[in-house]
């Protein structure tokens, strides 16, 4: 399998700490991974498994310190973070945003337009959308709702998963996905990713 992505000796902190002398949460990380791969980070909390997530997609809360990032043979360490999720970096959070007054299907119009320049009317997205709401447990009516705005654990998690499969990124970084849900939204979520990543098996 060809490289897709690699990190070498990345160090990073959050951007109002990086004047201490000892900021770096992260320190020297190295990792590459190959087309189709899975990998699992594990740690405790607090050991920076989401600041490494973060600051894979550039995030405007860290700076990286040192080492480089590489997406598909680029260098993508300077890149932002509109730049990277063009590119085909996602990056599904672990406690998401709510963004009031912009609609879940509004959202995805824009973010499929820039990630791959592809302009569907709502309704043509919607119809596109449909196969994988029915899979990951959503109403109809869910795509009107306002981004994450009183969405539940599960509601939040299902729809990262639902960006996750329109999007069709080359690289997604989940983080703590199964955080906040139950034994049955769990089961929903992870069935969802199983089958994004089988619709896309390369």
């Amino acid at each position: 399998m060809a490289e897709l992505f690699r990190v070498e000796g990345l160090h990073a902190a959050p951007v109002e700490d990086t004047r201490a002398e000892v900021s770096d949460i992260l320190r020297g990380i190295d990792l590459a991974v190959a087309e189709g791969e899975i990998h699992a980070i594990m740690g405790p909390n607090g050991s920076g498994k989401s600041t490494f997530g973060n600051s894979l997609m550039g995030s405007p809360e860290y700076v990286v310190t040192a080492g480089k990032v590489f997406f598909k043979g680029d260098d993508v360490t300077e890149w932002p973070v509109d730049e990277r999720a063009k590119a085909g970096m996602f990056l599904a959070f672990q406690y998401p945003q709510e963004i009031p007054g912009v609609s879940v299907i509004q959202f995805l119009r824009q973010a499929l337009s820039a990630r791959k320049g592809i302009d569907l009317s709502v309704l043509e997205l919607r119809l596109s959308a449909m196969d994988w709401m029915e899979r990951l447990g959503m109403d109809s009516t869910f795509v009107d709702r306002y981004l994450n705005e009183g969405f539940s654990g599960g509601e939040k998690k299902r729809n990262e998963v639902l960006q996750l499969a329109v999007l069709e990124p080359d690289l997604a970084i989940l983080d703590e996905t199964d955080s906040g849900l139950d034994i049955d939204a769990l089961r929903v979520v992870a069935k969802g990713i199983r089958e994004v990543r089988d619709d896309r098996p390369g």
